[in-house]
């Protein structure tokens, strides 16, 4: 009986400890399941954090790298918008074609002279008081007269004193001829036994002048010479007894120039040449007045 007693406590016993092994069974193994979540949760959010944390830094690094960059960006944009502008406004004006202002020319005309050249230049005498020769007749004052020259252009504006006003250098060559006249240079030398002589009167002028060109850029274009060096050169020379061919003097002009096809001009001009004394006794003081022909290059 005692047996039988002793296993029935034993039954009950593990009866009861198989009862509460299953209540606690789903406890702990629902308590061990939350603490993995927990776990998993808490790793997640540190995760978070960690990235958080690195996005903050990168951010903070580019607004750096931005607030240094800035005032450079700025200038570059501001040098592009001006480059933008110039380039508008070079683009908006109308194509100019380059200027031509040096110059080529011929010139022709009317030649008078204050007094005739051959009134003196067959003469005895001291240059100032001349006894004309026999035999010899009155020289002309008027004629004709040919050249040609070069302007070369220095400066646009007058050095900055007048806006579309042109200085130039002025190289000129201009030939006179007064006609023919009657020497009495060799019947005198004769004694009358031989006739006179005919002889052509003329003169080189060689002239170096500043000249002023009004309104460039425009097709009419007046100019001035207000004064420049002249060396006239005589023919005959100036007395039969004093042979002097060479005379420097001034000369002043005034003229136009028109462009009437790309670099092809078209013009007038008047010249006045002075001396400030004779050249033994000759003369040489005068003016000239023609036409010109120019090529702009």
């Amino acid at each position: 009986m005692k047996i039988k007693r002793n296993n029935v406590y034993l039954g009950v016993a593990l009866a009861s400890l198989t009862m509460t092994g299953a209540l606690v069974s789903p406890q702990a193994a629902a308590l061990t399941k939350a603490e993995r979540m927990a776990e998993a949760a808490n790793n997640k959010t540190e995760i978070l954090e960690a990235q958080l944390r690195a996005m903050q830094d990168e951010l903070a690094s580019l607004r750096a790298q931005v607030s240094n960059t800035a005032p450079t960006t700025a200038v570059d944009s501001q040098k592009v918008q001006e480059l933008d502008a110039w380039m508008t406004s070079v683009k908006s004006e109308p194509v100019k074609a380059k200027s031509k202002d040096n110059m080529l020319y011929f010139r022709g005309g009317y030649t008078r002279n204050d007094q005739p050249m051959a009134a003196t230049t067959n003469s005895f005498g001291n240059g100032i008081n001349n006894a004309p020769l026999a035999m010899t007749s009155t020289g002309h004052t008027g004629g004709w007269n040919f050249g040609a020259g070069v302007d070369f252009s220095l400066n646009d504006d007058m050095f900055g004193l007048m806006d579309k006003t042109e200085l130039l250098g002025e190289l000129d060559l201009n030939y006179v001829d007064l006609g023919k006249f009657t020497s009495g240079l060799t019947p005198t030398l004769a004694g009358g036994l031989a006739p006179g002589t005919t002889a052509s009167q003329s003169m080189l002028r060689i002239s170096a002048s500043p000249k002023i060109k009004f309104l460039k850029g425009s097709a009419v274009r007046p100019w001035i010479i207000p004064v420049g060096f002249t060396l006239n050169v005589i023919s005959p020379p100036s007395q039969a007894n004093a042979i002097t061919e060479l005379k420097p003097a001034m000369n002043f002009g005034t003229g136009v120039d028109w462009n009437i096809w790309k670099s092809l001009y078209l013009g007038a001009d008047v010249r006045y040449f002075l001396a400030t004394n004779r050249l033994d006794n000759t003369n040489v003081n005068g003016l000239t007045a023609g036409g010109t022909l120019g090529f702009g290059f």
